[in-house]
């Protein structure tokens, strides 16, 4: 692999380029590509001071400790937040103006990697689209395809990447939000396991348990090498999972390529998801066909519970901050008053139905090691597909479920996912699969990412600024 940040973390630490000059180099592809919508907040001269400071650090970076040292970066406007650079959540109920927070326990942990970050990534406002097209703008495009979605809500993070802008960039998930951009752009991207990624110190973006924070990458050694600096003694508020070393031998892999007549999926993308199954049997994994009726009460239960917590979660932030809803978009403050109508009793029942929901996904894991799935059910979406303009949570809520109607399920429940390229599509678009497993077997996911990778079926279309030719 040699167009992926590993790489250009190595380019620099040989002395083939200076942290300064990928940083000009990323920030000149950022100006070029500026149409591109990915980027909502540049600052240059924040982005020249972190790599020059790296610079002077560079007298012998260690890989293991620092693996992207002189690495450009980007922040997602949501999550975090980073240091200097102002968060927004695509809303113009905040105000990049007002003094900000340091940076978040994870921020801290990504710098320490060597990442030098210089701007914030677009998101749909506070996160509510499988599309990043917020109201206040840009408008993220796909650079594959720029009539085409990126994702959402990190799709500014993985336009990005896919565009070779920087080589990796901070992303979150609380309901498919790292997964589905990376899967729109044709990156890698995990769920990890609930506990392992550190919150704090204010814990506001984590909704009850459902969220987490890492990055989007264009390699799966990009993602692991970031996984183990970021991950771990994470500090609370949840427990830190015991994290399993992968299994070696023959694995159980579950197969799921069908949700039966509740999603319909593109007959191109059942077939990646096969094709991967293949190729992990052909490496001694066994193949256990998995029934749609094992997962449809618990993908439906998950669906609605990530809709009350979302709400619920919005309308107290809201009310806290003292922001005024009236100045978001009309598909937010939707949300904002579905949270504030939502009765005790019937948060509690809804997050009742999520226990029983990952109680079936346990139950389900008795059976085999891991869980083989399509991330999409079909072609990214045009633009457009994901408006905001109305008030109809359900309506938005469906529609991301017919997109991706299995990313939730991990949210609800805790457990790791990852997705990754496995193909491309007679257009040209990724054909990407998603693997699951039980909470603690993150690593075990990274490994067989890597082997499914090694397939090499994707071929990124756009070099990372810095090792252009």
């Amino acid at each position: 692999m040699r167009n992926d940040a590993t790489f250009l973390a190595q380019a620099i630490r040989k002395g083939r380029l200076s942290a300064v000059e990928a940083m000009q180099a990323s920030l000149m592809q950022a100006e070029r590509q500026a149409d591109l919508g990915a980027i909502v907040v540049l600052d240059r001269d924040l982005g020249l001071k972190a790599a020059r400071d790296m610079d002077e650090r560079m007298t012998a970076p260690d890989p293991d400790s620092m693996p992207f040292a002189g690495v450009p970066s980007l922040g997602k406007d949501l999550g975090g937040p980073f240091s200097g650079l102002p968060v927004a959540a695509g809303s113009s109920m905040l105000d990049r103006a007002m003094e900000q927070a340091g940076d978040s326990d994870l921020a801290l942990r990504l710098r320490a990697s060597g990442l030098c970050f210089f701007g914030l990534t677009t998101v749909p406002e506070m996160g509510l689209s499988l599309a990043s097209e917020p109201a206040t703008g840009p408008i993220c495009r796909n650079p594959l395809d720029p009539q085409l979605t990126a994702g959402g809500s990190s799709g500014g993070a993985a336009a990005a990447v896919a565009a070779g802008i920087v080589a990796i960039a901070h992303a979150t998930d609380a309901g498919g939000s790292i997964r589905v951009p990376a899967a729109c752009c044709g990156l890698v991207g995990l769920k990890a396991s609930r506990g392992v990624m550190p919150a704090g110190p204010t814990f506001g973006n984590h909704l009850g348990g459902i969220a987490s924070e890492l990055a989007v990458c264009r390699s799966v050694r990009d993602l692991a090498s970031l996984f183990q600096v970021a991950g771990g003694l994470a500090r609370g508020p949840f427990a830190d999972p015991r994290m399993l070393a992968a299994a070696s031998g023959k694995l159980r892999v579950g197969l799921l390529t069908d949700c039966g007549c509740d999603f319909a999926i593109d007959p191109h993308r059942a077939a990646a998801v096969e094709a991967a199954a293949r190729a992990l049997e052909a490496e001694g994994h066994a193949i256990v066909q998995v029934p749609w009726d094992r997962l449809q009460k618990s993908v439906a239960a998950s669906g609605d519970v990530l809709g009350d917590i979302i709400a619920v979660n919005l309308a107290n932030y809201v009310d806290a901050a003292g922001l005024v809803p009236e100045r978001a978009e009309p598909l937010t403050q939707a949300f904002v008053r579905r949270g504030r109508a939502m009765t005790g009793q019937s948060l509690w029942a809804s997050l009742d139905a999520g226990v029983h929901a990952s109680r079936a996904l346990w139950e389900m894991f008795g059976g085999v090691d891991c869980l083989l799935t399509p991330m999409l059910s079909g072609a990214p979406l045009p633009l457009g597909s994901f408006p905001t303009d109305h008030d109809d949570p359900d309506l938005q809520l469906a529609r991301m479920a017919a997109f991706a109607p299995l990313a939730s399920l991990a949210n609800i429940s805790g457990f790791p996912a990852i997705t990754l390229p496995f193909g491309a599509d007679a257009t040209g678009l990724p054909l990407p699969v998603q693997i699951m497993a039980p909470m603690g077997n993150d690593l075990l996911l990274l490994a067989l990412a890597a082997r499914l990778e090694a397939e090499d079926r994707w071929q990124h279309r756009f070099p990372v600024a810095g090792l252009t030719p």
